[in-house]
């Protein structure tokens, strides 16, 4: 019994040294990409038409498995919250736009008809996803 006892703990302590080696393999970045910007820089923040006009907000900022940003849900439409709709645009046809001094902002080469039109979604909580809104569609 004292044997594997003397060998269960033997294995244990050489194993500890094989587990720390797997933990300490993760990377770390010593300086931040200059063309980063943080998600916050997105979320609620308005969008516009090509016009200035304002068309609706970000709501959600949709990541893949990878990490990769794929989507944005985009508010659009009513007032205070009532009879407003989410819509899903793919990121890449949000586009980054400067205007007064400089300050930058979300532009979308679309109408707010245009997303008032577009397949509604819901978020649900329990699954933590996106769905579609059939009440809105």
């Amino acid at each position: 019994m004292s044997k594997l006892a003397l060998t269960t703990a033997l294995l244990a302590v050489l194993s500890i040294p094989a587990f720390a080696d797997t933990m300490s393999n993760a990377r770390m970045m010593s300086a931040m990409p200059t063309d980063s910007v943080t998600v916050t820089d997105w979320y609620k923040q308005s969008v516009y038409d090509p016009s200035n006009n304002k068309i609706g907000e970000v709501m959600d900022v949709l990541v893949d498995k990878s990490g990769k940003v794929t989507s944005l849900i985009v508010g659009v439409g009513g007032f205070l919250g009532v009879d407003k709709k989410d819509v899903a645009v793919p990121f890449d046809a949000v586009h980054v736009t400067n205007k007064d001094n400089n300050k930058w902002y979300l532009v979308m080469n679309t109408t707010k008809d245009d997303l008032k039109n577009a397949p509604g979604f819901k978020y649900d909580r329990n699954s933590t996803t996106w769905m579609p809104d059939t009440k809105s569609n």
